[in-house]
């Protein structure tokens, strides 16, 4: 199949599928014509890369793991349950920064409506 038959089945933009191959992430056979060419394994492999992307993993990361798929081993996949394990633990720190920076969003907020509830009060007759 060809590129935009592949986007459409695989419900991403051609966009994407091209990025997914300069990233090494998905591969196509070429025509003489230099048309890309798919098979029916890529829509999964697509479908499955976008599950990557939607957990929060970056390309780089995705590169990573896609051994696991390619050669399915007990060592592929306990490295690959070691670098998610790693970008869970990033993701969790993450998280943890931004509820610091929501909290702290929250105290200027309280002190922003006190200083307005001030003004309000000296202006009320």
């Amino acid at each position: 199949m060809r590129i935009g038959e592949l986007a459409e089945r695989a419900g991403v933009s051609v966009r994407s599928l091209r990025y997914y191959e300069e990233q090494g992430l998905l591969t196509s056979t070429r025509s003489a014509s230099g048309q890309r060419h798919y098979t029916d394994y890529e829509v999964e492999r697509v479908t499955f890369i976008q599950r990557l992307y939607a957990a929060g993993l970056s390309s780089r990361t995705i590169t990573e793991l896609l051994p696991c798929v390619d050669s399915p081993s007990e060592e592929h996949s306990d490295a690959a349950l070691e670098r998610m394990g790693q970008e869970r633990d990033r993701l969790t720190a993450h998280i943890a920064d931004l509820v610091q920076t929501r909290d702290a969003l929250d105290g200027l907020m309280t002190s922003a409506r006190a200083y307005r509830d001030q003004l309000q009060a000296a202006t009320s007759p």
